[in-house]
C-alpha cells in the first residue's frame, strides 16, 4: 500500500530509540496499533541533512519540495504549529491534524491569540495531550467552538511483574535541571540516605547545561536511556519521583511508572495533576515533604505494595485505546472527504447456517446477511459454528467447543479479516476474542442478534451482553432503548433483512389462493416439531380469531396438533394464502419481530402487524395492515378478504418497499458502516 498519510515530527526529534524524545515515543507507540500503519510515513530530521544551517523552516520546506507531487489526504504535525501555514499553502487539499505536547503559548505559530485563531481555521483537527494544554490554547479564544480532542500519552501495561524482585531503588527520570526539580531530588537523597542507607537513588537523563553535580555515592547518574530501558528500570524499582517545578504538559512518569508497579510521587503543577489518580501527589515540593512520604512508604512494605497495585489497576492510559482515538480522527477525515480507499473488507462471518438440517432451515437470516456482504463486494469467509460444533465432538471435547475456538483462531490468523461478525455465535469464547484483540488490535468485531431479550427471554439478553465488551458495535432487531442497555455500549437496531434470491415470490400474483389467512409458528426452529405439553399464548389469540370467523379458511401451522412447516413447504403454503399474520411471542416491543416478517412481506403477501410494535414507523400504511386489537384485526381481515384489489395492492407495495429499504445489502452495509464509523444514511 502506498504511504499517503504523513506524520511530521518536530525538527531534531529522532526515530532512533537511543535519541527518541517524548513526541517520537508517543507517535511510534500509538502507530504500532493503528489500523492505518501500513499507509503512514513518519517524517523526522533523520531523513534530511544534519547541517548546522538546517533549521525548522528548511526542514519543512524540504518536505514540501520532496512530496509536492504526492496526493496526501492527511498531514499530522506534532508540536510545531509554525509548520501549519506552510503546509496548507503547499498542500491546499490535504487535511491537517495538529497535536500539541507542550504549552501552545510558548511555541512559535501559536504564541498570541490571533495565531491560535488562525490555526483553528487551517487545521481540520487540533489534539492536545492534556486538558491543561487545551486550556492554554483556548485562553483568549473562548468565542471559538471548543470541541478539540484530548488524547493522552499511552502505555502497554506489563501484566506479570514480580514485586518481590524489585530493588530498593528510587528513580528520577528527566532533564537534570532545577525546572524538573532535580536539585530537590538530590537534596532529598542526601538527607534520606542518612536515615535509611539501604535505598539507592538513580537519575536517568541528561542536561546540556548541567549545574547540579551530586555526590556519586548518593545519586547514581546513568545518563540518557531508551524508553524500553527506562521501563525496565521502573519494573525493577520500587519508587519514582517526578517533582517538577515547571508546568509539565502531562508528564509520562506517573503513566509509565505505575504501568510497571513502581510507585510514582509527583507535584501538582500543569498537566501532572491529570495523572493524580495513579500517583502520590506532593502537598509541597520540598525535600522535607518528600522524605516524609518516603519514610511512610519504605517503613511499611504492605502499604507500598497496596499503592503500587492500586495505581497499576487504575492506570487506564492504554496505548491501544489511545491509538484507536487517533484512528477515529483519521477515519472521520478519510470518510468525510472520500479519501477512504479501502472500502472493501475481508469479513469473517460466524453464524449458524444450519447445514446439518439438510436444507430444512435454508432460508435464514445468517444466509441473507452473508449474501448482502458478498453483493457489496466484500471478501467473505463463513464459519457455521453449530455445524462445526457437532462435527468436532469427541470424548476429549464433549461439546466440540475447544476445537471450534481453535479453528476460529487459526482461521483469523490465516485469513486476517478486517471485520469479524458474530451472529448468535455463543460458543465463541471471550478468551478467544481477547487473544484476537491482543494479536490483531486493528481487527473490528461486531455481533447481530435476532431473538427477544425482554421479560422471560432475559437469558437472551445475557447471551447478547456476554461478549459485548469485545464488540466495536452490536446490532439487534429490537429498538435498543426499549431494552435499557448501558449507554456506554454501541448498539443499533437492524430490521430483519430480505434477499431477492431467497424471498423471490410474488404472492399477490396468485389470483385464486385457497386460504384466507396464513399463520405459522413453531416450538423452536432446531426442534422442528411440536413439543408435547408446551403451550404458546399466541394459540389463544389465533383460536379466538378462528371462532369469530367460522366462514373463513385458515391455513395454520405449529398449533392445534398441526406440525410446523419449513423451507419450500412453507413457501408453497404462503403462496396459497391471501393474507398473513405476523405475530411474535410475548408482549409487543418496539420494532421487534421475529425474522418471519421478512419471509412474509419479502414474498409479497399482505401482512397484518400489531400497531403496538411501532413498526408503522418503518413501513408505510399502504404497504402493511396495522391493527390495535383482536376486534380491529378481525374487521380489517374481513375487509381485505373481500377486496382482492386492495389486498394485492398493499401486498405489492409492501414487498417493493421492504426489498428497497431493508434488503440484505442495505442491512449488511449498515453493519459495516456503523462498525467502521462510516457516515452514511439509511432508511431506519
Amino acid at each position: 500500500m502506498n504511504k499517503d498519510i504523513f506524520i511530521i515530527l518536530p525538527y531534531k526529534e529522532s526515530l532512533n530509540s537511543t535519541k527518541a524524545g517524548a513526541v517520537s515515543i508517543y507517535v511510534q507507540d500509538s502507530l504500532r496499533y493503528s489500523i492505518h500503519k501500513k499507509r503512514i510515513q513518519i517524517i523526522s530530521s533523520d531523513d534530511f541533512s544534519n547541517s548546522k544551517l538546517f533549521r525548522n523552516k528548511t526542514y519543512i520546506n524540504n518536505f514540501c519540495k520532496k512530496y509536492k507531487n504526492n496526493n496526501i489526504p492527511i498531514i499530522e504535525i506534532h508540536n510545531r504549529p509554525e509548520y501549519a501555514k506552510i503546509l496548507k499553502k503547499n498542500f491546499p487539499n490535504s487535511k491537517i491534524i495538529l497535536t500539541y505536547h507542550n504549552d501552545p503559548q510558548n511555541l512559535r505559530g501559536s504564541i498570541n491569540v490571533e495565531e491560535r485563531k488562525k490555526l483553528l481555521e487551517i487545521c481540520t483537527e487540533i489534539v492536545f495531550i492534556s486538558n491543561w494544554i487545551k486550556n492554554r490554547f483556548f485562553t483568549g479564544v473562548r468565542s471559538i467552538k471548543n470541541d478539540s480532542k484530548i488524547i493522552y500519552h499511552g502505555i502497554k501495561k506489563k501484566l506479570k511483574i514480580n514485586q518481590n524482585k524489585k530493588k530498593k531503588q528510587i528513580l528520577f527520570v528527566g532533564k537534570l535541571n532545577e525546572n524538573k526539580g532535580y536539585d530537590i531530588f538530590v537534596e532529598t537523597a542526601e538527607k534520606f540516605k542518612r536515615i535509611n542507607p539501604e535505598w539507592s537513588f538513580i537519575a536517568i537523563g541528561n542536561e546540556s547545561r548541567k549545574k547540579i553535580f551530586p555526590d556519586k555515592s548518593i545519586v547514581k547518574e546513568i545518563g540518557y536511556k531508551s524508553n524500553s530501558e527506562v521501563l525496565k528500570y521502573y519494573e525493577n524499582s520500587e519508587i519514582a519521583i517526578g517533582n517538577s517545578r515547571w508546568n509539565e504538559p502531562l508528564g509520562r512518569i506517573a503513566i509509565e511508572a505505575s504501568s510497571r508497579k513502581c510507585c510514582p510521587i509527583i507535584t501538582n503543577v500543569g498537566g501532572l495533576i491529570e495523572s493524580r489518580n495513579i500517583a502520590i501527589v506532593l502537598k509541597e515540593n520540598s525535600s522535607k515533604n518528600i522524605i516524609k512520604v518516603l519514610n511512610k512508604l519504605t517503613n511499611n512494605n504492605k502499604y507500598l505494595r497496596h499503592l503500587q497495585n492500586s495505581f497499576f489497576e487504575k492506570n487506564d492510559f492504554d496505548i491501544k485505546k489511545i491509538s484507536k482515538l487517533i484512528d477515529d480522527i483519521r477515519d472521520k477525515i478519510l470518510i468525510d472527504n472520500n479519501f477512504f480507499n479501502n472500502t472493501k473488507k475481508k469479513i469473517l462471518h460466524i453464524t449458524n447456517l444450519n447445514e446439518r438440517y439438510n436444507g430444512r432451515l435454508f432460508y435464514n437470516t445468517g444466509r441473507r446477511l452473508n449474501n448482502g456482504f458478498i453483493k457489496l463486494n466484500h471478501k467473505v469467509l463463513t464459519l457455521s459454528d453449530r455445524d462445526l460444533l457437532r462435527n468436532y465432538r469427541s470424548l476429549r471435547d464433549i461439546s466440540g467447543s475447544k476445537k471450534l475456538n481453535k479453528t476460529f483462531l487459526e482461521t483469523v490468523r490465516n485469513f486476517k479479516p478486517n471485520l469479524i461478525i458474530l451472529g448468535h455465535a455463543d460458543s465463541i469464547k471471550k478468551e478467544s476474542l481477547e487473544i484476537i484483540k491482543n494479536e490483531f488490535p486493528q481487527i473490528k468485531i461486531s455481533q447481530w442478534f435476532l431473538d427477544r431479550m425482554d421479560d422471560k427471554w432475559k437469558n437472551n439478553k445475557k447471551r447478547f451482553l456476554d461478549k459485548i465488551d469485545y464488540m466495536d458495535y452490536s446490532f439487534c432487531t429490537t429498538d435498543p432503548k426499549s431494552l435499557k442497555f448501558n449507554k456506554k455500549y454501541k448498539i443499533s437496531f437492524i430490521p430483519n433483512p430480505v434477499d431477492e434470491s431467497l424471498d423471490d415470490m410474488n404472492v399477490y400474483d396468485n389470483k385464486r389462493p385457497e386460504y384466507d389467512l396464513f399463520f405459522a409458528m413453531s416450538h423452536g426452529v432446531h426442534r422442528g416439531v411440536l413439543k408435547k405439553g408446551k403451550f404458546d399464548q399466541r394459540e389463544n389469540f389465533i383460536n379466538n380469531l378462528i371462532k369469530k370467523n367460522p366462514t373463513l379458511k385458515f391455513n395454520i401451522f405449529g398449533m392445534n396438533n398441526i406440525q410446523p412447516i419449513w423451507g419450500d413447504e412453507f413457501k408453497n403454503n404462503l403462496y396459497n394464502s391471501k393474507i398473513a399474520l405476523n405475530l411474535s411471542q410475548g408482549k409487543p416491543l418496539k420494532y421487534y419481530s421475529s425474522d418471519r416478517i421478512a419471509q412474509l412481506m419479502g414474498n409479497g403477501i399482505a401482512t397484518l402487524i400489531d400497531k403496538k410494535t411501532k413498526l408503522d414507523d418503518l413501513f408505510s400504511s399502504d404497504g402493511a395492515i396495522f391493527y390495535n386489537s383482536l376486534n380491529d384485526l378481525n374487521i380489517k381481515l374481513n375487509k381485505l378478504v373481500k377486496n382482492d384489489k386492495l389486498r394485492r395492492r398493499i401486498a405489492k407495495k409492501g414487498k417493493i418497499n421492504y426489498h428497497k429499504n431493508f434488503n440484505s445489502t442495505q442491512v449488511a452495509d449498515f453493519i459495516v458502516c456503523k462498525t467502521f464509523n462510516i457516515n452514511k444514511q439509511f432508511s431506519w
